[in-house]
């Protein structure tokens, strides 16, 4: 049986469930090496099951590592998880309100994060997926020879995902952002039908063989723009240096936020330090001022402070790092783009 699944049994029946109900994809990918295209439920037992839709019974016979049944009804589901004498079940915390009501009258049910506590953790091969994702990100942004293209924020974030994909990227890992001047203050700007203009902050990533790369960088040309993302680059520099398994991860968030509250921007840093990624682009634990997870060797964690001058202009630096001994940034992307 896989090594993820023993271990969330094993957590399951410390706390007394029986079954384990899964439906988020990436979750549901992660157990069995199937990702559902339209709905599945996944039932993580002492002989897990997937329950998949009749449109999805090819991919999962040809992908899925446990068995695959179809799905006929839930209460057809419902029963069979009787006769197994589940009385308590676990479910994902973002189980659909409308599947919980189906459930709750033959169930004792309470949501845990079984999975989340797995997926915390990546082995080597997750790990050079991520690395392959962030170079395919990085060499297509070099491509794009940012600094002499005289076309749109719209054309310019196209054509980043375009070049990703020629590159062996699956898709971009979430919509690319591409702002500049003023915009680029709001930290999740849309790309608009406008030149670029100055400062411009790109913050994109591909999707490799599942999972997803994520890094920003932002040009700068005034000196007042040069001021501000120095004082990212340190944030960013200091909070990369002070990773290492057995801190908290707030403490690495508090790390980056003092060197720009020290500057006086502290009003203006209105995100976390940064967010796991895998199969999503956010996962847990992240460096966050509130997560108070403990750093271990496996983890990858994005670092990204930023300072936002509204009605001016932005700055976010961000590289992803995967933790053994300290923080190693992935890929090789000066952080000054010249």
């Amino acid at each position: 049986m896989d090594l993820h699944i023993e271990n969330i049994l094993n957590d399951m029946d410390k706390d007394n469930y029986q079954a384990y109900l899964l439906t988020q994809f990436t979750n549901v990918e992660y157990i069995s090496g199937y990702r559902p295209t339209s709905f599945a439920f996944c039932i993580i037992k002492e002989n897990p099951i997937i329950y998949a839709s009749g449109m999805d019974m090819e991919l999962a016979n040809q992908n899925s590592s446990i068995e695959v049944k179809k799905y006929e009804s839930f209460e057809v589901m419902i029963d069979e998880l009787k006769k197994e004498g589940v009385k308590n079940l676990a479910i994902e915390p973002n189980l659909p309100f409308s599947s919980y009501v189906k459930l709750r009258d033959d169930f004792s049910i309470d949501s845990k994060t079984y999975v989340d506590k797995q997926r915390m953790i990546k082995t080597p091969l997750e790990i050079e997926k991520i690395t392959k994702a962030t170079e395919i990100a990085q060499k297509s942004f070099l491509q794009l020879d940012i600094l002499n293209n005289n076309g749109t924020e719209k054309e310019v974030a196209f054509d980043l995902v375009r070049l990703m994909i020629e590159n062996g990227a699956f898709k971009e890992s979430f919509d690319t952002i591409v702002t500049s001047g003023p915009a680029s203050s709001l930290p999740h700007a849309i790309p608009q039908n406008k030149k670029l203009s100055q400062p411009i902050l790109i913050d994109w990533g591909a999707i490799f063989d599942g999972y997803c790369s994520d890094n920003t960088r932002t040009m700068v040309y005034t000196e007042r723009q040069h001021e501000i993302w120095d004082i990212v680059a340190e944030a960013h520099d200091k909070a990369i240096k002070a990773i290492k398994p057995g801190l908290k991860c707030c403490e690495v968030d508090k790390v980056a936020r003092d060197v720009i509250v020290d500057y006086g921007y502290g009003d203006n840093f209105i995100h976390s330090t940064g967010h796991s990624l895998g199969l999503d682009i956010h996962e847990t634990p992240g460096f966050s001022l509130r997560d108070d997870t403990i750093i271990e060797e496996g983890m990858v964690i994005t670092v990204e402070p930023g300072i936002y001058l509204e009605g001016e202009f932005g700055v976010r630096l961000e590289d992803t790092v995967s933790i053994s001994k300290k923080a190693n940034v992935i890929g090789d992307l000066p952080l000054d783009i010249i």
